[in-house]
């Protein structure tokens, strides 16, 4: 286990976060930097799509001279995807869809000539071809490929100009295409972004960067509303890196096509941890336990504000948030090599913090501070405590559970192997 008094020092050397936009840009680029998490991917994900665009543009507007370069950067940004599956599938389909609707506008034009009337059908078509459902969530590109090819159509002098325009327009979506796809297989391609694995460290990274910034301003014993409030609005941002979290695991399996960074890869079968699931089903419940923390945070601005009883509660809070802020590190940092090691450390971890939790309502019990009355936040603070605390106790049993399971299947494994072995 950890040592814990090093945690306590750490605890109490850490002051409260900043206030201002400013010292928050700064925050969120020292998260970006230090921790693998949302903040580093997303900056990952810019600058990838920033490459393939400019490279994208060179190609179509100072190598082929283009009429309309900026369909290719388009199409490069547009297919870059947070695995190189989806940006191989999406390529596909976005080509799919641009073809079909240029080739509608190239057939339709030429039958029917450049009218109103011609722009009506195309139009009608491409929207009845884009409800396809092989085409998916590229669908819509084949109206707008078709409205685009419609607009060169017309402004084109001669038919073979015309169809050296609509050829133009499918060359260029194919070398966005092309290079949006070179660049995330060649370029850091997200081996393990959408990964189980990794999904627990996005999530869990994110829930300690949140209360990391919480805890040492609660031992302060004075809460600031525009701290507050922020703390809230980072709270409401969990949900959607938690449903991020959750595709991991269905995608996980992605990662492994069309990725040249899987034969660096030792240990292949990392990423089939059946217990992952399970494990970010808990930690997703332990963020809506946050956000509900964070409002009632929110709304524990009253008139004893300034007691003592107040300050020490909030003290003893930020104490077992200190808690919770090294449990979700320590989720922050799974990894199969160590998963029975790190297993253990968390359920002992997650006892301490119960004890800490325990110590936080006798306290409060003992003190004249009112936890009956709705309009007071002690009574409710306290019952967030203890949700949190037990959702957090069953993230670590379900890690725990699902390192016995794996250990009984390769067990079992490995038991057949050996009657195999003895009956050849």
């Amino acid at each position: 286990m950890t040592d814990m008094t090093g945690e306590t020092a750490a605890s109490e050397a850490r002051g409260p976060a900043s206030l201002g936009r400013g010292a928050r840009v700064e925050q969120w680029v020292r998260r970006a930097v230090g921790a693998d998490g949302h903040e580093r991917h997303t900056v990952l994900l810019i600058c990838k799509s920033t490459l393939a665009a400019l490279l994208s543009w060179v190609i179509a507007y100072n190598v082929l001279k283009a009429q309309s370069p900026a369909f290719a950067p388009f199409s490069a940004v547009l297919i870059m995807q947070v695995t190189v599956y989806q940006s191989v599938l999406q390529a596909l389909r976005y080509m799919g869809a641009v073809s079909a609707g240029v080739a509608l506008q190239g057939v339709v034009g030429y039958m029917a000539g450049p009218g109103l009337l011609t722009f009506a059908v195309v139009a009608l078509a491409a929207l009845c071809i884009g409800r396809w459902r092989p085409l998916g969530s590229q669908g819509s590109q084949v109206a707008t490929a078709a409205f685009f090819a419609f607009s060169a159509y017309i402004t084109a002098t001669s038919d073979a100009q015309r169809w050296s325009q609509l050829g133009q327009i499918v060359l260029l979506v194919l070398i966005g295409c092309g290079v949006g796809v070179l660049v995330n297989v060649l370029v850091l391609p997200p081996m393990r972004y959408r990964s189980a694995e990794k999904g627990i460290h996005t999530l869990a990274h994110s829930l300690c960067n949140l209360v990391s910034d919480i805890y040492p301003a609660l031992q302060e014993g004075v809460l600031e509303e525009e701290r507050t409030r922020h703390w809230r609005q980072r709270a409401s941002q969990l949900g959607p890196i938690a449903d991020q979290a959750q595709s991991s695991v269905q995608t996980a399996w992605e990662s492994t096509y069309y990725n040249p960074r899987l034969m660096l890869r030792r240990h292949r079968h990392h990423t089939t941890f059946s217990g992952y699931h399970s494990v970010i089903d808990a930690l997703e419940r332990v963020s809506y336990q946050v956000g509900s923390m964070t409002r009632s945070l929110d709304q524990a601005h009253g008139e004893d504000s300034d007691t003592q009883e107040h300050r020490d509660f909030l003290r003893r809070y930020g104490t077992l948030m200190a808690e919770l802020a090294h449990i979700t590190d320590l989720f922050s940092q799974v990894d199969e090599d160590r998963i029975e090691e790190q297993a253990q450390e968390l359920c002992e971890a997650a006892g301490t913090a119960q004890e800490k939790r325990r110590e936080l309502a006798s306290a409060t019990e003992d003190s004249s501070l009112s936890l009956s009355d709705p309009s007071r936040p002690y009574g409710i603070l306290l019952a967030e405590a203890v949700r949190l605390m037990d959702e957090l106790q069953h993230s670590c049993d379900v890690l725990q559970r699902a390192v016995q399971q794996s250990q009984s299947q390769s067990q079992s494994q490995e038991e057949s192997g050996e009657s195999q072995e003895s009956g050849g």
